[in-house]
């Protein structure tokens, strides 16, 4: 599908954008090796999550859908059952690298594999520490999927994080369930712990105590209710929008705002944004807030360091914003957006030089010259939904109409991307 994207006079909105990616799918997961019935409201039905109940299905586990409304009636932390097929994973990465942990300790085969892109995407990151564990792990792809798992008995690890990733933590913090010892978990810089939270609340026994992370073995995790707070990605297109539009205004309401999740907002913030957090609360022992966001004039920045970890899904956007500041903005140690759903500093590099964009590539990051008008042009998704939803923010500024080519893609984390695009700006 291609979609065109025009320019926008002003935005003045209060809006709700879909739950939390990365919540949603530990909820099911979590769900299905506690005993009981987890009933998750707010529940992101994006392609990504959706692969998550299908791969859980297949391990045995009853799940009932109904929009945002889904209840896993779990089996406990020995009640998945081996597939008879194929555990496809579609192209969520979060899927693939969770799941790897969780099956390392049970007592069958699987065999995971997923789209064209997931099979591009590192998986030797994960084998490392579960193999430590020892898991018993072959790659058919040379440390990529497609995956065979065959599940045995696990031991004790303490492994130091080489790159803060919380698919790869929380990989190992869920094979730590299953090992016959506790599990350390050593970060030089946090990233995101919404498995630490979400397992604690289900009965684990996790402990971090300045980037020490200890899991110590349970013999049951209990069903307990998910709500599923709005996901701060995605609302970041639309806060950008405002803050890069005139006369305009967006509350977006009942956002998770993890601390390790709001390096974008602290971004903005650092950039001059006007942008205030009300409404403050915790569901499920998450924070939580409505996000107030107002036009503003931005000054450029240097962005690295353990920043980079709590936005890096949000780093495509920030492009966008880094653009109509005033000055050159910097993103160093950013690798990690290498492997991506794509390539995200050469896609976002080029794509945007076509609107009329100066960035420059470089080894870790970007060099981003402020201040450049923007114009429409025909661009590509890359079958990257971020990347995607980051041109449709800069075309709503840019002069002429922006077509935007495989824009679909958003399904995978923001199914209603467009449409909520199109009410905020008529």
């Amino acid at each position: 599908m291609d979609k065109t994207i025009r320019p926008i006079e002003s935005i003045n909105a209060v809006i709700t954008v879909p739950g939390d990616k990365s919540v949603s799918h530990r909820a099911v997961m979590f769900g299905s090796i506690a005993k009981g019935d987890t009933k998750i409201t707010g529940f992101l039905t994006g392609d990504d999550c959706m692969s998550t109940i299908s791969c859980f299905k297949k391990l045995g586990i009853d799940i009932e859908t109904d929009g945002e409304n889904v209840v896993v009636h779990g089996k406990g932390l020995h009640g998945l059952t081996a597939p008879t097929e194929l555990l496809d994973v579609g192209n969520s990465g979060t899927t693939i690298r969770l799941i790897s942990g969780l099956l390392s300790g049970q007592d069958f085969v699987c065999r995971l594999n997923g789209d064209a892109s997931i099979q591009k995407r590192p998986m030797n990151r994960v084998i490392k520490p579960l193999s430590l564990m020892g898991a018993k792990i072959k790659s058919t792809g040379d440390g990529y999927a497609p995956l065979e798992i065959t599940g045995t008995g696990l031991k004790g690890l303490e492994y130091k994080m080489p790159v803060a990733s919380a698919q790869v933590k929380s990989a190992i913090l869920l094979a730590s369930l299953y090992a016959d010892g506790e599990t350390v978990v050593i970060e030089d810089m946090p990233s995101r712990d919404h498995t630490e939270i979400m397992l604690n609340y289900f009965g684990a026994d996790i402990t971090n105590q300045n980037g020490r992370i200890t899991s110590r073995p349970v013999k049951e995790l209990y069903a307990r209710p998910v709500t599923v707070p709005a996901d701060i990605s995605s609302a970041a297109f639309f806060i950008a929008a405002a803050l890069l539009t005139p006369n305009s205004e967006i509350t977006v309401t009942n956002v998770g705002i993890n601390k390790t999740r709001t390096g974008i907002l602290d971004a903005f913030a650092e950039m001059g944004a006007d942008i205030k957090i009300v409404n403050e609360h915790l569901a499920g022992g998450e924070p939580v807030g409505d996000i107030v966001a107002k036009t503003s004039s931005l000054k450029a920045i240097t962005l690295g360091g353990d920043m980079i970890p709590r936005m890096i899904d949000e780093i495509p956007v920030f492009v966008v914003a880094a653009l109509a500041a005033n000055g050159t903005t910097v993103i160093k140690d950013a690798q990690e957006l290498k492997v991506k759903e794509s390539n995200r500093i050469a896609t976002m590099a080029q794509e945007l030089g076509k609107m009329g964009a100066k960035i420059t590539e470089t080894e870790d990051g970007m060099i981003i010259e402020g201040g450049q008008p923007l114009h429409g042009a025909v661009t590509y998704s890359h079958l990257d939904h971020r990347v995607a939803m980051s041109i449709a923010v800069a075309a709503l500024n840019a002069k002429g109409e922006t077509v935007i080519t495989d824009a679909d893609c958003v399904g995978i984390s923001f199914p209603n991307f467009y449409e909520l695009l199109e009410k905020i700006t008529l």
